[in-house]
């Protein structure tokens, strides 16, 4: 057939007689015209670029998007592509009627199509160059298209072509097009003056765009970029050459940013607190607050939802017409068509509708659209559910700061409902907003869906939505007892959590007592507590899995039985796929309706809370300093009592108070009394918020430049004095003056206060007008390194840094971090002693450059030494040479000489005020009174002279420290090694270990839940999904079988083919029951072997092993880990397999149906696997990113609750607020690329599925067997675009949780300690060791294998009942010795024998059972007295009495609720140290063997109980074998043998007092250097 522009069946085509307008052909060539000009101008442009050209603003991003009306523009050439689409179908539609081709029907559409694709693409560059001027020839083309579609619109009327005719309709809708395109360009050249006008106007970029750091350009990108999120690919591609980090995601837009929302929020909430401040009983509306800030996007998103689901409906339509088109073609073959004239080839709108092949491109770009409308609903939410959250943070913390300090004393706020608040509350109601267009969006889907059911199945359509509606219910029920187990689930977890906590505290007791297995059944007993409320959890789970899975088939078969049975006519293929595919989409908002509305429930809940937090107590403003200020739940917990253990440590007095000589320096400033910083005028009465005065009649003045001291008893009100200055405490009465003139000298300048070697005075003072150094009773860290804690937020000055750590003596410690100042310290960081944790904030206190400190008791934690030095380098030398106002609450009086200025306290009142000298004279009573309490402090002081508990802090801190640091030195180094192997080898290897999915873990994990479980879910999976396939296969043969035979018998038949459907779906809602159940049993069972083996192995493993390992780390495997383990991988698992199998089992059935669909497949499946190897990497990166930037903001909250009062009085609430939006920040943007990374996932794979359509729709039409499959491919086409997005993501999540199965193993993979020994434990007698005889014979011993040894060659013999001493040089194996009685550590040459046996060839378990040991850090559990005592239950309470009287703890425990039944709190906290160690003797003594290792164990204790313990030694354990590892030599000079080791050689072994006489010798040296 020849081609030709008019058609060669035509006589007239050429024919101009009536005019050249008037004929058909020549018009639409005209047509042509304005296309081809475009094409030919902006080619050459596009082409050749404009690198000469470029635009004059320097701009990182290409996305600047700066013309008017952009957006109209976009939206309008998407339309005209459409119509363009319409018009090219309708010509080709048109053109198969003819006799011959006419081009002219389809040829000028093509080109309109290809124009308008090169006019964006053209703007799109024009913009980003910023090169108005180029915009004329887009300007003519408008114009010139416009004037020639009029020409044919004018024609068409005068031909009086009817309206109803398709061709007509386009022709017209492009006019208006056209003009408003045209309109557009006018107003950009109106607003842009870039022609026609003298001066063009001048633009510049948003901030956001200049900003280099703003990476998240979803605001600023164009129309299409947004829908896709192309301008994703960027970040997502390079993830695969190097992990995401923080720094790749860059900052959030302004817009986004927290402070930006919080003002935009808080505006909202101050205006609806107005409208209700005159009902007194109204509560402001956080509702409408919210709904006023955020309602726009909310509106905007909900709008996207209704577009996407009324297009979500063309999918059945479109299924229907297909069918049925099809049909109708397979039944018309025989007719012949009738070929329609030339000079009337006009087509109507049905004719139109009627062709398959339309409807099948109709679909796919119906599907498009659905998807990028309900990917775009989402995005908008997401965002706007983010920004919210940023808001309410701010708030919130905004709030925290201004709260009153009795709110959080008086428990009315806990510190708990703070970080509920932050944590759980704020996203709740983030999380309700995701899901709040669902709200509205769901009741119109579903009314839409069953009316569109009724209209093709009448009646027995709305039996099968009954079936639904009814079930749903049942969902919530489930949803709510979900809920419900998962509380459970976590109070059990809390609890087994304790419990190892305080396992691996005391592992080394454990192991040394052999009680680990004890222990190790109390943890096991909670897990099947745990695993209990876990099944519940699993059940109701596959309950609600399988309800999903179950409605629509039961829904379906309800319909079409009553279908078969109510209506005359059969079922036809076109009613029963459309009705399937109709209940799909059906289903998923009844499903969700459950969940959306729970999370409204908890929304609304959250709401209250919040509600009550807002409108909690705040600080009064009305305190000495303006603006916003805040307070420490700490320092203000009722002071009565509180402190006594604190105290009652003897606090030693060195200096008497007449002997004192009074410091010169007083009498130089008689006359500065009179300038006051501080005054509390007019008695002062201040309270904790319960309307009762804690201080009455206060009447105080703090003198300038001079140092006060408090004094008092406990609880006498000494702190809250400190805290009522502060104006934390609520006045009742009276008021603080704070003096504000300035003094004589420039320094002592009212309160301002300057630092010499700070050249700015002006801007030091302006810093530090009102604020306070203060350090609180309780010591209060950041999480942050040590320097950031001193400093704490002023400019760093290195001279005076160093003089304040010398001062508080913190060099020594600061040595022992592995990174110096720069450790962390704090929550998270390394955990420090009191004693350490009150120095550093008495640092802080000190390098603070303000006028006035406050220290609250700064010596309760130190020992004598430290509290010495700093007195006299801290306060005495820096504080007083800069001439600052010091405040000092302490109870060591023996300091009360140096104070310029004595308050003393008692019940709350002020008792005298005055210097020293004024209360020797005015009240004789209380300075005798004192003087006895200097003379009693005294002579303990004599005992602690040697009692260094500095050195004992800084030797935990070593013990902590250096394994943790070898290790990361180890781990390090590995690090750098393989960094170094990348870098030589390509980074390919590298990536590909990024990319690979862990199926060895996924091994390991699903064949720890056992072969048969593993066998059964595979089995029952496969089935489930086969009888799916099987029912919708019979439905297709079913329908397409009555139309092809009518004649057999009807009636048998029906009831043939319905019994069959039916048992099938009964078959298919049974087995959906046993996978869910399978799936769910089958992780519980992995979870429950994971844990057990995990703890048992753990509890088993050498005590290096817990040397080398910080606790954190194993707890966390117990925690994080083992909650993935048991909540989060099962139902990933279930929802990978089922959507995979849905996916794959589709695509089998439509290739069955057309096996062409195969070749077509191949394309698709290459660009998914592709999409989904670079989705994975980038999505593990951003979930770590968001988890790990939420922890900081978490603990922020936390830390400033706890400091308020810190943070107040020091006036940086202003810093701590910046430092919680850039954290908010932070965790926002993560999350927000997390959730966009989501969304460009789903929109590729989205339009995948889409493709996946339009390849089955056109391959089932041109090759399809019959109507029924048809319909069947098409139907499973459609499912697929729902789950292949599911497949990716999730696993995304499962690779990211396999990481905790895969650290879980790293566990296992563990040596234990080899508890088996060569003896049968009943071939050791019962009573061994008897006489307690020890013999070393040449002992070496070592830690590991690979390990220097650490004790060589030693030798000795010990007699039954001797009492032993060992000493030596810190690291010289005293410990490693006592350890080596236990087999703790590798004895590989030489052996111990005790009463005749080789400790080596003894079961451990026997051996560690058969001797005790006393160790240096008293350790206790949680559990009753007795439970300490004998955990194991074996001796009779007389015994233990008898033990505790031994120990003198027989009183103070029978004193005790309960007895030996009293509780011991975790870790013993309710006991003195003391107290701990002589529970400590006492359980020794209650394990009556005849050998009792003492290692170091009087180190922590004062020297009242050391004297105990020395009493017992000697008189309890007369009979017994005692050996003594002692710290301080002056213990072991009365033993009846001494040790002396040195470098793990044994050097001198003899008495103490035969050692003694060799002048030279290791021993005499050190008994020297300790007096």
């Amino acid at each position: 057939m020849s081609l030709a522009f008019c058609g060669n069946d035509n006589a007239s085509a050429y024919n101009i007689s009536a005019g050249v307008l008037r004929n058909v052909c020549f018009v639409d060539a005209l047509n042509l015209v304005p296309h081809v000009f475009l094409l030919f101008i902006t080619f050459p442009i596009l082409f050749i670029g404009w690198g000469s050209q470029s635009s004059k603003v320097q701009i990182h991003h290409n996305t600047w998007l700066h013309f008017p009306g952009h957006n109209l523009r976009w939206i309008l050439t998407f339309t005209l592509l459409f119509v363009h689409v319409c018009e090219i179908a309708e010509g080709i539609v048109s053109d198969t009627q003819m006799k011959s081709r006419h081009l002219h029907l389809f040829l000028p559409a093509i080109m309109g199509f290809v124009a308008a694709t090169v006019s964006i693409v053209y703007y799109h560059n024009i913009e980003t160059s910023n090169f108005p001027k180029l915009l004329l020839a887009l300007f003519v083309y408008w114009i010139m298209a416009f004037v020639t579609k009029t020409i044919k619109l004018v024609r068409y009327c005068q031909d009086g072509v009817p309206f109803s005719q398709l061709r007509f309709c386009i022709t017209g809708i492009m006019v208006i097009l056209y003009g408003l395109l045209m309109a557009v360009e006018i107003n950009v050249i109106r607003v842009r003056r870039y022609v026609f006008f003298m001066n063009p106007q001048k633009v510049k970029p948003p901030e956001d765009l200049q900003d280099l750091g703003v990476r998240f350009l979803q605001p600023f990108v164009n129309l299409l970029s947004k829908a896709t999120y192309w301008w994703m690919n960027t970040l997502i591609i390079s993830a695969h050459k190097k992990p995401v980090d923080l720094k790749a995601i860059g900052k959030l837009p302004i817009a986004m940013r927290a402070l930006t929302n919080y003002i935009c929020l808080k505006e909202a909430y101050e205006e609806q607190k107005k409208k209700v401040e005159d009902q007194p009983n109204r509560s402001p509306s956080i509702w409408l607050a919210m709904y006023s800030a955020f309602g726009r996007p909310i509106l905007l998103s909900s709008t996207f939802r209704y577009l996407a689901d009324l297009l979500g409906f063309a999918g059945p339509l479109c299924i229907s017409g297909i069918v049925q088109g099809f049909q109708n073609t397979t039944n018309n073959t025989n007719n012949t068509e009738k070929v329609k004239d030339p000079s009337n080839s006009y087509l109507s709108s049905e004719e139109f509708l009627r062709n398959v092949y339309v409807l099948a491109v109709l679909l796919f770009l119906a599907l498009i659209l659905q998807r990028t409308f309900l990917q775009a609903s989402y995005y908008v939410t997401t965002e706007t559910g983010i920004n919210l959250r940023g808001a309410l943070l701010a708030m919130i913390y905004n709030k925290i700061l201004r709260l009153s300090t009795s709110n959080l004393s008086m428990g009315e706020m806990t510190l708990g409902q703070i970080n509920n608040l932050v944590a759980i509350e704020t996203n709740q109601l983030m999380w309700f907003l995701f899901l709040c267009p669902n709200l509205w969006a769901m009741p119109v889907q579903i009314i839409m869906g069953v009316i569109l059911l009724y209209n093709l199945l009448g009646v027995s359509a709305l039996v099968g939505a009954a079936v639904i509606v009814l079930l749903a219910p049942i969902q919530y029920f489930i949803a709510t007892k979900l809920a419900e187990a998962q509380k459970s689930t976590l109070d059990y977890s809390t609890e087994r959590l304790k419990k190892t906590n305080e396992i691996l505290k005391g592992i080394k007791l454990l192991k040394l007592y052999a009680w680990e297995h004890i222990f190790c059944t109390s943890v096991e007993e909670t897990r099947m507590k745990e695993l209990t409320s876990l099944k519940t959890f699993a059940l109701h789970t596959s309950l609600s899995i399988f309800m999903n899975a179950a409605i629509p088939i039961a829904a379906v078969l309800a319909t079409f039985v009553t279908y078969a049975y109510t209506n005359e006519k059969p079922l036809q293929p076109a009613q029963a796929f459309a009705s399937l595919s109709l209940f799909h989409i059906l289903v998923t908002p009844l499903f969700l309706l459950s969940t959306v509305v729970r999370f409204a429930v908890k929304a609304i809940v959250s709401v209250q809370k919040l509600n009550e937090f807002l409108l909690s107590d705040e600080i009064g403003d009305d305190s000495w300093r303006g603006g916003d200020s805040s307070v420490s739940y700490e320092s203000c917990k009722k002071h009565t009592g509180l402190h006594t253990k604190a105290i009652n440590r003897r606090q030693p007095l060195r200096y008497q108070l007449e002997g004192y000589e009074q410091p010169a320096r007083k009498q130089t400033r008689p006359m500065e009394i009179d300038d006051v910083a501080i005054k509390v005028v007019t008695n002062g009465y201040f309270s904790w918020g319960s309307g009762l005065a804690t201080l009455s009649n206060i009447n105080i003045r703090i003198p300038t430049g001079q140092m006060t001291m408090i004094v008092g008893q406990v609880g006498c009100g000494k702190s809250s004095l400190l805290l009522a200055i502060l104006g934390e405490m609520q006045t009742l009465e009276g008021k603080v003056h704070w003096s504000k003139l300035p003094g004589r000298q420039m320094n002592t300048e009212g309160y301002f206060s300057v630092n010499e070697t700070e050249p700015s005075f002006e801007a030091s003072r302006s810093r530090n007008r009102y604020s306070v150094a203060y350090a609180a009773q309780k010591p209060w860290l950041l999480n942050a390194t040590v320097e950031e804690n001193i400093i704490f937020g002023s400019p760093f000055n290195k001279q005076r840094y160093k003089a304040v750590t010398d001062a508080c003596s913190l060099q020594p410690d600061i040595d022992l971090l592995p990174f110096g100042d720069q450790t962390e310290i704090g929550e998270r960081g390394i955990n420090l002693s009191g004693g350490q944790r009150q120095r550093i904030c008495v640092a802080r206190a000190l390098y603070q450059n303000t006028n006035i400190v406050f220290l609250d008791d700064p010596f309760s934690a130190l020992d004598i030494h430290l509290s010495d030095h700093l007195m006299q380098e801290g306060i005495l030398k820096f504080l007083q040479e800069d001439k600052r106002t010091l405040v000092l609450v302490t109870h060591k009086l023996q300091y009360l000489p140096h104070a310029d200025w004595i308050i003393a306290m008692k019940d709350g009142m002020v008792l005298r005020e005055g210097t020293l000298k004024d209360i020797q004279n005015k009240d004789v009573e209380l300075y005798e009174h004192w003087k006895t309490l200097m003379n009693r402090q005294d002579q303990e002081l004599e005992k602690d002279m040697e009692a260094d508990q500095t050195t004992l802090e800084r030797k935990t801190l070593r013990r902590a420290m250096y394994p943790r640091e070898s290790k990361s030195q180890l781990e390090d180094e590995d690090e750098e090694e393989e960094e170094e192997e990348d870098e030589d080898d390509n980074m390919s290897t590298v990536m590909r270990l990024r990319t690979k999915m862990p199926w060895k873990t996924c091994w390991r994990y699903l064949t720890s839940g056992g072969f048969f479980l593993l066998f059964l879910m595979i089995f029952s999976k496969l089935l489930k999904h086969s009888v799916i396939v099987a029912i919708d296969y019979w439905l297709a043969t079913w329908t397409s079988m009555d139309n092809t035979n009518e004649a057999r018998n009807a009636e048998d038949d029906k009831t043939y083919h319905v019994a069959v459907f039916s048992i099938l779906s009964g078959a298919g809602i049974v087995l959906c029951l046993i996978t869910s159940l399978t799936v769910e049993w089958m992780g519980l069972t992995a979870a429950k072997n994971l844990h057990h083996n995990l703890l048992n192995k753990i509890i088993l493993g050498p005590i290096r092993f817990f040397d080398m390992t910080p606790l954190g780390l194993i707890l966390n495997r117990f925690s994080a880990d083992t909650n993935i383990i048991d909540q989060h991988i099962p139902p990933t698992l279930e929802s990978l397999t089922r959507s995979t199998l849905l996916c794959l089992s589709a695509i089998g059935m439509i290739s069955y149906a057309t096996p062409w669909f195969l070749v077509a497949l191949v394309p698709l499946g290459i660009a998914f696997y592709f999409i989904q190897k670079y989705f994975r990497v980038a999505s593990k990166d951003l979930q770590e990113l968001d988890d790990s930037t939420q922890l900081p903001l978490l603990c922020h909250f936390s830390e400033t609750a706890e400091g308020l009062t810190t943070i107040r009085a020091f006036g940086h609430e202003a810093r701590f607020k910046q430092r919680m939006l850039e954290l908010t920040d932070t965790n926002n943007i993560a999350y927000l690329f997390l959730s966009a990374a989501n969304r460009w996932l789903e929109v590729r794979t989205d339009y995948l599925g889409a493709c996946i359509v339009l390849t089955a729709a056109v391959t089932s039409i041109t090759e399809g067997p019959n109507s029924g499959f048809v319909g069947l491919g098409l139907l499973y086409a459609l499912t697929i675009t729902n789950y292949l997005n599911w497949v990716v993501r999730n696993l995304a999540d499962l690779e990211v949780q396999m990481g905790a199965v895969k650290k879980v193993h790293s566990f296992l993979n563990m040596e234990s300690e080899n508890y088996e020994g060569c003896l049968d434990p009943s071939q050791v007698p019962k009573d061994w060791p008897q006489e307690g005889e020890i013999k070393i014979e040449n002992l070496c011993v070592r830690y590991e294998n690979n390990l220097k040894p650490v004790l060589k060659h030693v030798k000795a013999y010990i007699k039954p009942g001797q009492k032993v001493g060992i000493c030596g040089r810190t690291g010289s194996g005293k410990s490693s010795l006592s350890l080596a009685f236990f087999r703790m550590v590798d004895i590989f040459d030489g052996r111990i024998v005790i009463d005749g046996i080789d400790i080596s060839k003894l079961p451990l378990h026997t051996l560690r059972s058969r001797l005790s040991i006393i160790l240096q850090d008293p350790i206790l559990f949680s559990g009753s007295i007795r439970f300490n005592l004998d955990p194991e239950c074996k001796c009779t309470d007389d015994r233990l009495w008898e033990a505790l009287e031994i120990a003198q703890l027989k009183n103070m425990v029978k004193s005790l609720p309960g007895g030996l039944d009293a509780m011991v709190t975790e870790g013993g906290e309710n006991f003195s140290v003391g107290q701990r160690q002589l529970f400590c003797l006492a359980r020794a003594f209650v394990r009556k063997s005849s050998i009792l290792i003492m290692d170091e164990a009087t180190a922590s204790i004062d020297m009242a109980t050391e004297n105990i313990l020395q009493k017992v030694v000697m008189t309890a354990f007369s009979d017994r074998t005692v050996v003594t590892i002692a710290h301080r030599v002056s213990h072991i000079l009365d033993a009846n043998l001494v040790l002396v080791l040195s470098e793990g050689f044994l050097v001198e072994c003899d008495t103490a007092s035969n050692l003694l006489l060799k002048e030279d010798g290791l021993f005499t040296t050190l008994v020297k250097t300790h007096k």
